[in-house]
């Protein structure tokens, strides 16, 4: 059983079939329609169509003025393209400790990370739970920071009745195969903000503005931009998003209900006034369990698990730069090692559920 199949069909090859057909590739009309509809889902006025979440955040940094030596504040649980960002525009990262029962960056932590190099705050939304960003933002707004979501697991995931993407300066998010859903490769920037909208515009193509006749380049941008191709698989997709969310948090239900019994497992869990778009279904361990030899018994039963996300200041890369972390930040150093992500995907059936808790049972146990 795979991790995660993304859920696609005729729709997405008939859509590649015309922007083919049409003759134009490069970023265009669909990119356009594209950003209208995610600007419409998540209740913002712009949106920026770039060619990845690591892309966007980093096309972000760059459109507030995040200079080489300022410092970003975001939790050190994260896929690694979080920090990456950051380090690619010659910025520090730097590392603030999660909540162990939501895999978020602890607001109450943040406060005393900010230096006076501090530029901006970059929560992430862990597996499609949105932060905890009403203190988040009150820290921001004392200390003049911008706020940058990384909202790449979670398009459709609220906050208080408040879209993911909409609760900071700005909000990426990713088109991965494991993403919600789906261009193949791809992300989009969201802001209200229309001065960082058209910084971002010309930025993401080269620094380049279009004139009658030809272009005018007016900054030293990137090349980041998303293909037609790619964005009208994202159109074909976008369809299907109240279904794919809604099939998500009802086969989490069922699998939570599923695991109660197995000893040495927490379940995740979703705040009052959140919803989870279940991007992954992410179990945490106990101690006493093996995690990694959990993963090996689970792919002889056939079963595809990974760990969780990574333990950002333990990874080789920033180890060498800050050293060792690891106490200094024990909920982000225990999920690294503890946590556990399922398969979880809206084809999935009950008997595949049952599938997967009974090897997870006997891979805890033996």
């Amino acid at each position: 059983m795979r991790l995660n199949i993304p859920l696609t069909g005729p729709e997405e090859a008939e859509a590649v079939r015309a922007v083919l057909e049409s003759g134009f590739l490069t970023q265009g009309p669909r990119a356009a329609e594209f950003e209208a509809a995610i600007s419409s889902v998540t209740s913002t006025r712009y949106a920026c169509a770039v060619s990845s979440a690591t892309t966007g955040l980093h096309l972000s940094l760059v459109a507030l003025g995040v200079e080489p030596g300022d410092e970003v504040i975001m939790p050190a649980f994260s896929f690694p393209a979080t920090a990456n960002a950051v380090a690619q525009q010659g910025a520090v990262p730097v590392f603030v400790d999660i909540l162990p029962d939501t895999f978020n960056i602890d607001p109450a932590l943040i406060e005393d990370a900010i230096t006076s190099k501090t530029k901006a705050i970059m929560p992430v939304h862990a597996f499609g739970l949105v932060a905890d960003m009403d203190p988040i933002n009150r820290v921001a707004s004392k200390y003049n920071l911008d706020v940058i979501e990384d909202a790449a697991c979670a398009l459709a995931g609220t906050y208080h009745g408040k879209p993911a993407g909409s609760l900071g300066t700005a909000g990426v998010f990713s088109f991965h195969p494991r993403k919600i859903i789906t261009t193949g490769e791809g992300g989009m920037i969201t802001t209200n903000d229309p001065d960082m909208a058209q910084r971002l515009s010309v930025l993401r193509a080269h620094g380049a503005v279009r004139g009658e006749l030809f272009m005018e380049f007016i900054d030293e941008g990137f090349n980041y931009r998303m293909s037609d191709v790619h964005a009208a698989i994202g159109l074909a997709q976008f369809p299907k998003l109240d279904m794919i969310v809604s099939r998500r948090r009802h086969l989490a239900e069922e699998l939570s209900t599923l695991l109660a019994d197995i000893d040495g497992v927490t379940c995740p869990i979703t705040p009052d006034g959140l919803e989870h778009t279940f991007q992954s279904y992410v179990v945490r361990l106990d101690a006493a369990v093996d995690r990694d030899l959990v993963i090996r018994r689970m792919r002889t039963l056939d079963v595809e698990t990974t760990l969780g996300t990574y333990g950002m200041h333990l990874q080789p890369a920033y180890v060498q730069r800050f050293g060792d972390l690891s106490g200094a930040l024990p909920n982000a150093t225990v999920a690294h090692r503890q946590a556990l992500t399922l398969p979880l995907y809206p084809q999935l059936t009950s008997s595949d559920l049952e599938q997967i808790v009974d090897a997870l049972r006997s891979s805890v146990s033996a």
